[in-house]
């Protein structure tokens, strides 16, 4: 088999940058790797998404689909969809990450994400997008039982694990009491950036968007609000969920919060199980200093009445001090 490197360089010199010095820009917790090329004063990314484990052809439909309605994502140069890269536009290095690190003020920055999706909203998705339906949603809130509870010692039977499930189908209606829209699913401060010399919404740019589906609209605003890797005053998430609601046309302010707090949990209950296999299956225990973090976010989520069932199933079978262990 072809060594990786060498599939790289192959690309690099069919899409005309061989010449480019290359060198490690990030890496994050699937199997993409992206470095970025360097050619006097041009700069572009290469993105390495090895198949089977991944396929750029999402991306691809994503950043195109942004691009046409006039956000800001990065730009396609090249393709080689088989192989598995992609060489990109280089949108910077001034991701909210490193800004808000900075000492950039906060407000400014997380208006500007809630009105960049307001504008998405706006917009039917691509036609091909899937449909962020009841069994994926099921399967993503199954990795809390099936990775953390096993990993701290708290595994639950046949007919807990069944309980399970059904408090989850029957929230989910719940979640579809607002629109359907194209949800980018990790939306957060890691993914969104400022882009030098551009206006307005186009400010923004946006990444890591591959994972998308149509879903409740509620999602992508609640995953910005409600960090798993970084805590935001009640003050500021709260200015910001009304500035999301404000944008949203034909839906009371019940429903739309009901279906915000139905996501945050499920979503919730998704990243702690996560963050558990990311170190149990694939060495990456970085990730599992934020997990008590999540657990306070999923903790305020279930107290929302639309979430009693949920909550009720975690008092009977994960008490709190089964939450606070550490899967090590």
């Amino acid at each position: 088999m072809t060594p990786r490197i060498e599939l790289m360089d192959r690309f690099q010199a069919f899409a005309g940058w061989g010449d480019a010095q290359r060198s490690l820009l990030a890496g994050d917790a699937s199997f993409r790797k992206y470095y970025r090329l360097v050619r006097g004063a041009e700069r572009a990314v290469l993105m390495d998404a090895p198949a089977p484990q991944e396929d750029v052809r999402p991306f691809v439909r994503i950043a195109n689909h942004l691009e046409a309605i006039g956000l800001s994502a990065p730009r396609i140069l090249a393709e080689d969809a088989a192989a598995g890269f992609l060489l990109l536009d280089d949108l910077g290095d001034n991701t909210y990450t490193r800004l808000l690190a900075a000492g950039e003020p906060e407000e400014g920055l997380y208006a500007l994400a809630i009105d960049v999706l307001a504008e998405l909203h706006r917009h039917e998705p691509p036609l091909d997008v899937p449909l962020y339906d009841d069994d994926r949603l099921l399967t993503e809130a199954g990795l809390l039982p099936d990775w953390f509870l096993p990993a701290v010692g708290a595994g639950v039977d046949a007919p807990a694990r069944a309980a399970w499930d059904a408090a989850w189908r029957g929230l989910f209606p719940i979640a579809r009491v607002v629109p359907e829209v194209l949800v980018l699913r990790d939306y957060h401060v890691d993914n969104l950036m400022i882009v030098p010399g551009r206006d307005g919404l186009a400010a923004c740019g946006l990444l890591d968007f591959q994972d998308a589906v149509r879903g409740p609209l509620t999602y992508d605003a609640m995953s910005l609000m409600e960090d798993a890797r970084r805590d935001i005053g009640p003050a500021l998430v709260a200015a910001m969920k009304d500035r999301a609601f404000a944008a949203t046309v034909d839906v009371s302010r019940e429903d739309f919060d009901a279906s915000w707090a139905v996501m945050a949990a499920q979503r919730h209950a998704k990243v702690i199980g996560i963050f558990t296999r990311l170190w149990k299956r694939d060495g990456k225990p970085i990730y599992l200093q934020h997990i008590p973090r999540v657990w306070r976010l999923l903790e305020a989520a279930c107290a929302h009445p639309a979430v009693a069932p949920v909550h009720d199933w975690l008092d009977t079978h994960v008490p709190p001090d089964v939450r606070r262990k550490d899967p090590r």
